[in-house]
């Protein structure tokens, strides 16, 4: 009688670990991809994390491509991108049996900054493309000092740079001299370091120590991008591999809720409602 009663309670034990730890597992959720939304994702993480601390949330950056690639791969539960997933990524995510779903949960403008110290306070779309497809190369072509041009892009991992390069080079290629960065840090760090150098980074990224210029005489602000103004604006994204359930449906609802979206306000991005 005691070994059945103490065989029952191994089974008991056991049974009661296995189901902490299919809890424990079901209450992780792992974030990846645009460095734009990490800001974002990060500060809604750590909140949630506060109301319900059961729950662990994991958020790291790489680029919208990475995201998406890792959403594919069955690395990460959602794919943070800062522009809609392409159609070659949508066919290989069906052929490995994954269904991305697209949840917008901001809006954003894609800010052009150069040094303080610049004179030149605003370019036209075609200014701005002529600058990244090295058609024009010296500052005082556009008003300014008699200046080389230090041109700093996103590489092509990069939602921010698929956005740019069909609102603003029409599809044209990057000048070859570029200087290719991993994230909005990295541009904002070489522009604000650089004087003759110009960047492009999400809202959130925009701080006294750099210039954003306007384009086509509007300034880049939550303001202008939430009245479509702002010629180089684009929405923010969190991928799901089909309908979010659980934890993950739990996390991108926060995000969408009146607090998630003050946090996007307080990020410096522009909330939906």
């Amino acid at each position: 009688m005691k070994r059945v009663i103490l065989v029952g309670t191994l089974v008991t034990l056991v049974l009661g670990l296995m189901a902490a730890s299919v809890y424990a597992e079901s209450r992780r959720v792992v974030i990846q991809g645009s460095t734009t939304v990490l800001p974002i994702a990060q500060k809604c993480a750590e909140v949630f994390m506060q109301k319900h601390p059961e729950a662990n949330i994991s958020v790291r950056g790489g680029g919208s491509g990475t995201g998406i690639a890792a959403l594919i791969d069955r690395i990460c539960d959602i794919a943070d991108s800062s522009r809609p997933i392409k159609d070659k990524e949508l066919n290989k995510a069906v052929g490995r049996g994954i269904d991305p779903v697209a949840h917008v949960i901001a809006m954003d403008g894609i800010a052009v900054i150069v040094h303080p110290s610049n004179l030149v306070n605003k370019l036209t779309l075609s200014h701005l493309k002529d600058i990244y497809t090295g058609k024009i190369s010296n500052w005082s072509e556009l008003g300014g000092k008699n200046q080389k041009i230090v041109v700093i892009s996103r590489d092509v991992a990069s939602g921010t740079f698929e956005c740019f390069k069909k609102l603003v080079l029409k599809g044209e290629r990057v000048r070859p001299d570029a200087l290719l960065q991993a994230s909005n840090a990295a541009v904002f760090s070489v522009v604000k370091r650089t004087k003759g150098a110009i960047g492009y980074v999400g809202l959130g990224y925009l701080s006294p120590e750099v210039k954003a210029l306007k384009i086509e005489g509007v300034s880049p602000s939550q303001d202008t991008v939430l009245k479509g103004t702002y010629p180089i604006s684009r929405p923010l994204f969190m991928y799901t591999n089909g309908k979010p359930k659980g934890l993950a449906k739990d996390f991108i609802d926060f995000v969408l809720s009146g607090e998630g979206q003050g946090i996007v306000k307080e990020q410096g991005f522009v909330p939906l409602k």
